[in-house]
This record gives structure tokens, C-alpha cells and sequence, in this order.
């Protein structure tokens, strides 16, 4: 063997041995899928998600859909080809690690920092929700009940079905005009509505389910519209105020704002 044959074979070996390590290799992202929805304005494991206590509530009709995305965990390897798979399916996305998990090393903390923010985002949806209809909370006491869900990005969807209970569209009628309506968002005690992520998941999501519109982030817009299931209406919004007024809209046939 002629010592140019020798260095090609060496260099070949090299060559495949890197990318074997590439190939291999864990990589510091995370892969997300649609996970569950919840209707807000109904049970959750044979509980109400909403209970109210010290106003009369409505029955309502039609479903307002908080939605999810699941990911692999925070220990989990992910590897160069489920990277590659992950950028040519649309049932599935490939996101940065801290972008999924931005605060906590194991499972343990990240599940308890994402309890704490969905208990804070209840406690905001309920202020928000109380505030736009000039309710005290001195006098109304909200309960909010929805297990194995972490993280903020419920709070628009929470505030939404309180007001629903309390008041509908202040007309008699039910927000939602008897309709599925999903949708995303985190929510500031004022009733400003903020981003959360994995938007084009959470759209499948509500898809799957049976909603027909989706409540999204204006700042989303773009997101929302990439993998837009056919025949899902999207709908921008920035505050709750927006939120409501944009459903009594759809109900009687209005204006909408859009993407």
C-alpha cells in the first residue's frame, strides 16, 4: 500500500469517526410536540377547572380551550438525526433547550418552578378577568383547578372563562356563540395578553380537539400562521378587553381583527 493510499484511509477513518461523534453526540435542544387542551369552562378529573364563590354564575355553552405543547425532558439526549426529523415534520419542533427549559437542571425543579408560575398566572387571569368587568375581589373568590399543567400560558384562556361564568358578553349571551375556541397567552393582572411559544404546536393541538379558532399572541402572528391546521380561524389579540370584544364580534357576525 503506497503511503498516499495509507494517509486517504487515515483521513477517511478520521473523517467517519467525526461524524460518528456528530452523529451521536447529545445536542443541547429539546423536541416538542401538540400536548392536551383543556376546556376551561368544564371539568378537569371530575372537578370544575373554574369555581366561583360570592357572585351568581351562568351555565355556558361551547368550549374556551386552554392548549399545551409537551417536550422531551430536560435530561433527555437529542441527537443530530431527531433534530433532522424534527425540522421536516410539522407535527413536530425542534426548540433550544433554555428556551423550553429556562430555569432548572432536573425534572424536579423545572416541575416546581412551572407550578409556581401557573398558580401566579391564575392569580393574574383572575385579576385581570374581575378588573374588566369592575368586580371586586374582596367580594369574588375564583378557584382555579386544572392538574398536570405547568407555566403561564393559560392565564388568557383562565381569564376568559371567568368572565364567561360571570357575565357572558354582558347581553345574555355565551362568549364562545356555542363554538370550540382555543387559544394561547399569558395574561398581567392589567389584562394585557404576552407571548409563550410553540404556537404552531398548540394550534395542531386545538385542531385535533375540535376547536375551529385560536387566540393567539398578535406578536405570534407570524408562528400561528406556519403551520396553520386548514380551516383553523386565527384571531390576534393584545389585551383581554381585545379578547372579549373580538368574540362578541364573531358571535354576531362583526369585524375580527387578523393576522
Amino acid at each position: 500500500m503506497s503511503s498516499r493510499t495509507r494517509a486517504l484511509a487515515l483521513c477517511s477513518v478520521l473523517v467517519l469517526a467525526l461524524v460518528l461523534t456528530v452523529v451521536l453526540a447529545p445536542l443541547p435542544f429539546a423536541v416538542a410536540y401538540p400536548g392536551m387542551t383543556a376546556n376551561v369552562l368544564g371539568n378537569d378529573k371530575g372537578k370544575p377547572v373554574i369555581t366561583i364563590t360570592g357572585a351568581g354564575t351562568r351555565k355556558t355553552s361551547g368550549q374556551l380551550r386552554m392548549t399545551s405543547i409537551v417536550a422531551t425532558g430536560p435530561d433527555a439526549s437529542v441527537h443530530l438525526p431527531d433534530i433532522v426529523e424534527g425540522w421536516f415534520r410539522t407535527d413536530e419542533a425542534v426548540m433550544p433547550r433554555e428556551a423550553v427549559y429556562p430555569v432548572g437542571n432536573n425534572t424536579e425543579e423545572i416541575a416546581e418552578h412551572n407550578a409556581k408560575q401557573m398558580e401566579q398566572s391564575q392569580d393574574t387571569a383572575t385579576s385581570a378577568a374581575l378588573g374588566q368587568l369592575g368586580k371586586s375581589a374582596k367580594d369574588i373568590k375564583v378557584k382555579l383547578s386544572l392538574a398536570d399543567v405547568g407555566g403561564p400560558s393559560a392565564g388568557l384562556m383562565f381569564a376568559l372563562g371567568i368572565v364567561d361564568k360571570l357575565d357572558g358578553d354582558g347581553a345574555g349571551h355565551d362568549l364562545t356563540g356555542g363554538r370550540t375556541i382555543a387559544g394561547t397567552g399569558t395574561i398581567t393582572a392589567g389584562g394585557k395578553v404576552g407571548a409563550v411559544g410553540g404556537v404552531p404546536l398548540k394550534t395542531q393541538a386545538a385542531h385535533r380537539d375540535g376547536a375551529s379558532v385560536f387566540l393567539v399572541p398578535r406578536k405570534e402572528c407570524t408562528d400561528a400562521r406556519a403551520e396553520l391546521p386548514k380551516g383553523m380561524r386565527l384571531i390576534p389579540v393584545t389585551t383581554l378587553d381585545g379578547a372579549v370584544d373580538s368574540l362578541k364580534a364573531l358571535r354576531t357576525g362583526g369585524k375580527l381583527p387578523s393576522c
